[in-house]
């Protein structure tokens, strides 16, 4: 249940942004309107809405003011900015007041649509939170969680005393006095599926708060261990253990990880040692288990250190393979290089994500060598910010086994991309600015975004905006329209279909929006369209 708030003193104003916004889709069930910025005030006192459309201008309170008031009163609540100025004192004023977003009016309906989609899921993400939170166990609240990170990470560490730590961990923490021995697990959310790294991409702390918090759950309620942040590698979180039931208690740990995000995650695992002083020696053995997991096995979560693979395999041996069929803009030859290079990984006995690693950073260096080696020495330097980096999530699936047929999509994907950018400056038609465009006019009736187009051509949102702009002199969203609406006109010549048909066939699911957009590019409403047509 979400409530919004609009604030302009233009009545049409208000009007229009409840017209334009698609408030359904993103479940908002109230819609409170203010003429002013003490309006504003007394409705949100009252009625507690969680996001806030503001213009700047306003009489009374103005703008800047009642972002300032719900800033300093109501600091859980998300603010856009609506105006029609574009001053920049005041985009730093809406920014340094924690406005999600300034938009300008006239409003554009697909940058409102992002505005209010950011707001609501930030929105969302604090409610999650906020239930987590309530679940927490009460000696974790006791905690200073960073401080407490800061010394446990400073325990495993290898260097200096660790007596001094472990009293303070005892004195503030309550870390118990009779831990002789520990063993040391880790988890790593760099060996997380993409599909779930990117669920938690605009808050990853709530990931490392989620799986420390049920680590703890298990760890702290039965006085076993104790789980943290690792401060110094971000992406692990460690768990010191005490108790001799290890694996009996990271099986317990696992199973609540696979009810909470429904992910069968895995951890290294270190020897048992000497407390404190063997705990960095288990924790480097822990991280050096996890890395060196055979990622081909069907089955085992727990591992231990074993001897790393011989004979290193390198993906820059098989550099020119990948150039020369970059350089054939052959679909077919792209996926048979790609092919070429997992046969060789398919004949490894083992595959770890250190190797992973390894050849992900070796593809990078390859293909912004690539980009140095085509530019002549007169000609410009090249966009080395086209190309998207290979994700930084590896190619695993959801039980955390390397996939390659994620793997292939990945290396084909960033292949095509390099194919374009090589023989663009060469063929006006290859320009892949083109092939969007040409993606575009097939698919117009699909719901279609910027972040769509970035991650099926391998570039980057930045790239693909600017180049477009400067390809065809409109952006992503006008040059849709406008094939949407050419496609409508001629669908308009049947009698026999409806304006909603024809609105949906086009792309549009809300007839009103589209007889705007129909309107504001053909002065005329579909229907008056229709009609002028058939009196001809």
């Amino acid at each position: 249940m979400t409530k919004v708030l609009i604030a302009d003193d233009e009545k049409h104003v208000r009007e229009a942004i409840k017209m334009l916004a698609d408030w359904n889709s993103h479940s908002v069930t109230e819609i409170l309107e203010a003429s002013d910025g003490q309006c504003a005030v007394d409705l949100i006192m009252e009625h507690s809405p969680q996001i806030v459309m503001t213009d700047m201008r306003m009489p009374r309170m103005d703008g800047t003011k009642l972002l300032e008031w719900i800033k300093a009163n109501r600091p859980s609540v998300k603010t856009i900015v609506i105006s029609g100025y574009d001053d920049f004192e005041l985009v730093r004023h809406a920014i340094r007041s924690g406005g999600l977003d300034y938009i300008l009016k006239p409003v554009d309906p697909d940058a409102l649509h992002e505005a209010l989609g950011k707001a609501v899921e930030a929105v969302r993400m604090e409610r999650f939170q906020d239930n987590l939170s309530t679940r927490r166990n009460m000696e974790l609240n006791r905690m200073k969680p960073h401080y407490a990170d800061k010394l446990l990470t400073d325990l495993i560490s290898s260097q200096g005393s660790k007596d001094d730590l472990v009293r303070q961990l005892r004195e503030e923490f309550g870390l118990p006095e009779n831990i002789n021995t520990c063993s040391i697990s880790v988890i790593s959310t760099a060996q997380l599926d993409q599909e779930l790294l990117e669920k938690f991409r605009p808050m990853r702390q709530l990931l490392y708060f989620t799986l420390i918090n049920i680590c703890n759950e298990v760890l702290l309620a039965g006085q076993k261990g104790i789980a943290f942040h690792h401060l110094e590698n971000p992406e692990e979180i460690v768990l010191l253990i005490w108790d001799k039931t290890v694996r009996a208690t990271l099986e317990e740990i696992r199973g609540g990880v696979d009810l909470a995000l429904h992910r069968r995650i895995h951890f290294g695992l270190g020897s048992s040692q000497s407390f404190p002083s063997g705990a960095a020696a288990s924790y480097h053995d822990a991280h050096l288990a996890l890395w060196q997991r055979n990622l081909n096995e069907l089955s085992g979560w727990l591992h231990t250190v074993t001897p790393p693979p011989h004979k290193p395999l390198r993906l820059s041996s098989n550099e020119e393979n990948f150039r020369m069929a970059a350089l054939s803009g052959s679909a077919d030859r792209i996926s048979a290089a790609v092919d070429d290079w997992l046969e060789q990984i398919r004949k490894l006995s083992s595959v770890t994500p250190a190797q992973l690693e390894q050849w992900n950073s070796e593809w990078d260096w390859m293909l912004n060598r690539w980009m140095d080696l085509d530019v002549e020495p007169a000609s410009p330097e090249p966009d080395k910010d086209m190309l998207l980096e290979l994700p930084r999530s590896l190619p695993l699936d959801v039980q955390g086994r390397l996939s390659y047929s994620l793997w292939k999509i990945q290396y084909e994907g960033q292949l095509a991309a390099a194919s374009r950018i090589l023989t663009q400056q060469h063929s006006r038609e290859n320009h892949i600015i083109h092939d969007i465009a040409d993606y575009l006019k097939n698919h117009y009736a699909e719901d279609i975004s910027l972040q769509d187009m970035a991650a099926r051509f391998f570039l980057s949102r930045e790239y693909i905006s600017r180049r477009f702009k400067q390809e065809f002199g409109v952006n992503i969203s006008e040059f849709l329209a406008d094939v949407r609406i050419e496609k409508a006109k001629l669908l308009l010549l049947n009698p026999q279909l409806r304006i909603s048909q024809v609105a949906e066939m086009v792309g549009y699911q809300d007839e009103k929006y589209f007889s705007k957009v129909f309107k504001k590019l053909e002065g005329r409403t579909p229907n008056e369209y229709r009609k002028e047509q058939f009196s001809r």
